[in-house]
């Protein structure tokens, strides 16, 4: 009777053993504010998560921050929108395989009142440049994010210097996409938003998209996983599972399936 109840406690403690470890299973993806604002990865990830049995935790920052968090080997895999930097982590050693996972948008956003003069325009550097011109009001995530380094570059080409701007007309927050929404519409600003956060933002009492439709707003995303070579702690097995899910057929259906009042905010593109 003891050899009986000793194999029984044997085989419950190994089921716990066996059900802890799979409870541990987990990958931490290193993504922006606009996958997770736009509740993207709220309507996604549980479908992998099933199939898998792999947790996934997000942190959700800037491009920038999550770059610098994954090439200092806090996460498994990097999901953002900004190719140069992307590019760049994989050429630095820090990455393997970019991937393109889907694309967007950017959209230009401001008070309905548009004293730039900007409304129903398809120019981005035009755009700007009547808002620099007219000292409208411009809130800036200026958070080193996609978002952040795209509008940088969309005010080089508009010939304008928004360091010396900067605390006049020109706004530098320091925030989120979300954040940076609530508090142009607080200011009566201009911003660039990508199109998800947009669609999905709540707060658009006064605000409206004045510029969109330009190429030069083309936002595309790409996933990548940290180098387990560069850094042991990756998850290398696991993160390439959930790249292969989400390039894959069913991850690349879900993206397209996800909308918000019936409008698509993502766009498959893995090849």
């Amino acid at each position: 009777m003891r050899i009986v109840k000793s194999a029984l406690l044997a085989l419950l403690l190994a089921g716990l053993a066996t059900v802890g470890a799979a409870q541990d299973r987990y990958i931490v993806v290193q993504s922006t504010t606009s996958t997770q604002n736009s509740g993207l990865l709220d309507a996604i990830l549980p479908a992998f998560e099933r199939e898998s049995g792999i947790d996934v935790r997000v942190v959700a920052v800037g491009t920038g921050q999550a770059i610098r968090n994954a090439a200092n080997g806090d996460g498994d895999v990097l999901l953002v929108h900004n190719r140069t930097a992307e590019d760049k982590f994989v050429a630095d050693g820090e990455g393997v395989g970019r991937k393109d996972v889907m694309y967007n948008d950017f959209v230009l956003v401001g008070p309905s009142e548009d004293p730039a003069g900007v409304k129903g325009g398809s120019d981005i550097v035009v755009a700007l440049s009547k808002i620099a011109e007219s000292q409208s009001p411009f809130a800036s995530r200026g958070d080193d994010s996609g978002t952040h380094k795209a509008e940088l570059r969309h005010w080089q080409s508009a010939g304008v210097d928004v360091a010396d701007a900067s605390g006049s007309w020109y706004r530098e927050l320091g925030a989120g996409m979300g954040a940076t929404l609530n508090a142009a519409a607080g200011m009566g600003a201009y911003t660039l938003s990508d199109r998800a956060t947009w669609i999905s933002f709540g707060n658009k009492d006064g605000m409206e998209i004045v510029v969109q439709g330009d190429p030069k707003l083309f936002n595309p995303y790409g996933v990548i996983l940290v180098n387990p070579a560069k850094h042991p702690t990756v998850k290398a097995e696991d993160g390439q599972a959930f790249i292969d899910w989400l390039t894959g057929p069913e991850g690349q259906a879900a993206i397209a399936d996800f909308q918000i009042d019936g409008q698509q905010l993502f766009f498959p593109s893995a090849q």
